[in-house]
């Protein structure tokens, strides 16, 4: 046996020894926003149920700052050893490479993938002064009128803005955009009809639609709502193509071991097709996934690829 070859069983027998002993220890997961938010939410539910199978505590470090960035980047350099991992996101793995001009990582080569988590659709609102009771009447309005309505956003860079500034691109409408320092913000001044639009959640949006004081235009999802049944795809309503929601994936440091990745994946898709979590997921009208590897990179590769466009056209960087 050659010398190479000698190498490479040896790690062949380590990869799988690791993987045998995995874990022997609390798994330190990190969340790259605030408490109390859909991704919190989507890593406690998986947590709990990963945490079955694989014998170990999963604990929840939520550390925000910079759009994700701050975490995404403390992880990158962490051991690959498969106690440190992180919940991917659309923002920080599709959107945040082509908004900021350098970014302290490599989205494609400082992490391994796990498993596409969960999908949580995006809707379009308007407010309830708005003449226009879906999206054609919408658009149809906006061209009309060019520039005079108003759409608030999380903020800059916020998955809101991109979603609208999409459904802009596709439509051809011309609407101003309102940054707002936060989701509850920018659902407050809509619902007093400050702005006229809006596309986030379903869950900080829902209750006012409810209560009457908006109205759905369109689902950005490829499927329409079983909650909002009566309400069109942004496709369905002339726009062939059209997807738009957030999702929440499974991350470690790159080079972590292929056998501790299988194994984290397996526990993860159990974990999200699981009926606790989906039905936890339900609450929130998210759609629990569960995926290999190869089919969360090939899912995370067209997302950049949507969202790059979006970017480049709108000409949007991050604040």
């Amino acid at each position: 046996m050659t010398k190479g070859c000698l190498s490479l069983l040896l790690l062949l027998q380590l990869g799988l020894a690791q993987a045998q002993s995995y874990p022997a220890k609390p798994v330190r997961l990190v969340v790259p926003f605030a408490p109390g938010g859909s991704s919190s939410i989507v890593a406690r539910a998986v947590a709990a149920e990963m945490e079955k199978g694989l014998g170990q505590a999963i604990i929840i470090d939520n550390k925000g700052g910079g759009g994700g960035n701050v975490a995404m980047q403390e992880v990158s350099r962490a051991d690959p050893d498969g106690y440190t991992l992180i919940i991917g996101h659309v923002g920080s793995l599709a959107m945040n490479p082509f908004m900021y001009d350098k970014l302290p990582y490599d989205v494609d080569k400082d992490f391994a993938p796990i498993s596409l988590l969960a999908v949580v659709p995006a809707i379009f609102v308007v407010h309830e002064s708005v003449p226009a009771k879906n999206l054609r009447e919408f658009v149809a309005l906006a061209k009309k009128e060019p520039g005079k309505l108003n759409y608030g956003s999380a903020g800059n860079g916020s998955a809101g803005h991109l979603a609208m500034e999409y459904l802009k691109q596709a439509t051809g409408m011309d609407i101003q955009h309102v940054p707002y320092k936060g989701t509850g913000p920018n659902v407050i001044d809509l619902v007093a009809g400050r702005t006229q639009a809006a596309s986030a959640g379903t869950p900080p949006l829902m209750p006012h639609v409810k209560a009457g004081k908006l109205r759905v235009i369109a689902v950005g999802t490829s499927r329409r709502l079983s909650t909002l049944p009566e309400v069109g795809t942004v496709a369905e309503q002339g726009y062939p193509g059209f997807e738009t929601s957030q999702w929440y994936g499974l991350n470690a440091p790159a080079k972590t071991p292929e056998a501790i990745i299988r194994r984290l994946s397996a526990e993860a898709a159990k974990a999200a097709k699981s009926p606790a979590v989906l039905e936890r997921f339900a609450a929130d009208d998210a759609e629990g996934v569960g995926s290999t590897p190869a089919e969360y990179a090939a899912y995370v590769k067209k997302e950049q690829e949507r969202w790059s466009k979006v970017v480049r056209a709108a000409k949007i960087k991050a604040d």
